[in-house]
């Protein structure tokens, strides 16, 4: 069973829509584990809504800091990168921002794309 999206997610995901920013939300993204990124964007580029910053939440604790960590580690070996945001970053604009930003867009972004496969430089 998925845990309900959060209202700090939604808020995001409403914002993203309104500017015309093509995203998915609970994307899987590693192949052996069941982690999911809160919102995938093309070309690799993820999003997590951290809540609870101020309050003590799952992701400011030991347990729960330590497995975001394994998290985020697999994903950046994997192709991703990764953008955490606070509630507050999400309510001041500056999640929106960073996401477009990253994605080198001003114009909305229509489809989807993993990342590639890294390449070897080297020639044999």
């Amino acid at each position: 069973m998925k845990a309900p999206k959060s209202a700090l997610e939604e808020e995001f995901a409403i914002a993203l829509k309104d500017a015309g920013i093509y995203f998915v939300r609970a994307w899987t993204f590693h192949p052996d584990r069941k982690w999911r990124f809160d919102f995938a964007f093309a070309w690799g580029v993820a999003a997590e809504v951290e809540g609870g910053t101020w309050v003590g939440g799952r992701h400011v604790q030991g347990g729960g800091f330590q497995k975001d960590c394994e998290k985020y580690n697999a994903a950046t070996m994997n192709g991703w990168r990764v953008f955490r945001f606070t509630g507050e970053m999400v309510k001041d604009g500056t999640a929106l921002e960073t996401i477009k930003e990253a994605l080198g867009q001003e114009e909305p972004c229509t489809s989807p794309q993993e990342p590639e496969e890294p390449t070897s430089d080297s020639t044999d």
